[in-house]
């Protein structure tokens, strides 16, 4: 049997399926990829980091794909929310404001206590040699260098919870202007 001749029509719906089909999977292995990569998945950014058009992540057969997609990343979302493992800007706001007010505390405690060796020293003076002098100093010495070091641990943490504060408050933006893009692209898309 000899085979049918094709013609150029033929030729050219074969070539548009195979591109179709090799756009297809290049847009399922991208989403793969942000899904393993954690990015955030919408239909523009699918299509942005497949390199094809917006009407084809929006195709039947890609949808699907990728509606599943975004919604269980929201879902691991608001499991991570309800488990706690991300922070609030409120709740970031509040740690900080407490570590404020311990640092106050802390240093008030700190120059009360200076204080009251400063008056004790003074009084050890006149009581205690040379000697008993020199070792009570190395333990004061010592105690301004443990309360210094706790000083600056509450200070390191203190500039963490505004770092994590800034970046929480910069993340809420960028989604805030994501979900502003995303509306504007739905209501744009007949």
């Amino acid at each position: 049997m000899s085979q049918a001749k094709r013609t150029p029509g033929d030729v050219l719906r074969e070539s548009r399926q195979k591109d179709s089909q090799t756009k297809r999977a290049k847009v399922l292995a991208t989403l793969d990829a942000m899904k393993a990569k954690g990015e955030p998945i919408t239909f523009t950014a699918v299509a942005r980091a497949a390199g094809v058009s917006n009407w084809l992540v929006y195709a039947e057969g890609m949808r699907e794909h990728i509606e599943a997609a975004m919604k269980g990343q929201a879902k691991a979302e608001r499991r991570k929310g309800q488990a706690g493992a991300n922070a609030s800007a409120a709740s970031l706001a509040t740690d900080l404001a407490l570590v404020r007010e311990e640092n106050k505390a802390l240093r008030e405690e700190r120059d009360r206590l200076k204080k009251a060796v400063q008056r004790s020293l003074g009084a050890q003076l006149d009581q205690a040699g040379t000697k008993e002098l020199t070792a009570r100093i190395n333990e004061l010495l010592a105690a301004v260098e443990r309360l210094t070091l706790e000083r600056d641990e509450i200070r390191a943490e203190r500039d963490e919870l505004k770092a994590k504060l800034t970046e929480t408050e910069d993340d809420l933006a960028a989604a805030r202007e994501a979900g502003r893009r995303m509306l504007r692209h739905v209501n744009r898309t007949p």
